[in-house]
């Protein structure tokens, strides 16, 4: 298992998680990806996307189905939102672009989940690497990454 992954494990299980990480056979670089891959709709993907508010590095995560409306979502936050670079990206959360979990953080970081993912029984959210996801219930995902709901898109 890949130092990443055993990271997100160790999270997952940390915060009384039971869910397992799947291992897919190829990269699962975008939504789409995932989605094709794992039988499911893109809008069960929980996308980890970081940004900065007001200059501080947030993860947002996010329905396959939706991009964040920056504006919009800093109206919600208070604060300028702006897309990190992967540089910032990979310091807050230790994962590369392509693999960031909503668990696992060197430090804290702020989480907001997409509201819209609460409507489904079940999503799947990165592993720590493009290749690893893990099924887990919309307020279990919540709860486990110490995310606030939020609209992130009008």
């Amino acid at each position: 298992m890949h130092p990443n992954t055993e990271r997100v494990v160790a999270a997952l299980r940390a915060a009384g998680c039971d869910s397992e990480v799947v291992e897919l056979t190829e990269p699962a670089r975008t939504a789409a990806d995932a989605a094709r891959l794992l039988g499911v709709t893109v809008a069960q993907i929980a996308n980890s996307l970081v940004f900065t508010a007001g200059g501080e590095p947030v993860l947002v995560l996010t329905s396959g189905a939706h991009r964040v409306d920056t504006a919009y979502l800093g109206e919600r936050l208070d604060a300028p939102v702006e897309r990190a670079d992967a540089e910032t990206v990979r310091a807050a959360t230790g994962f590369p672009i392509g693999g960031v979990a909503p668990v696992g953080f060197p430090a804290p970081l702020p989480v907001y989940v997409d509201e819209d993912l609460l409507a489904y029984d079940e999503v799947w959210a990165a592993g720590g690497t493009p290749h690893t996801l893990f099924p887990i219930a919309p307020g279990e995902l919540v709860r486990v990454s110490g995310g606030t709901p939020v609209r992130v898109t009008p």
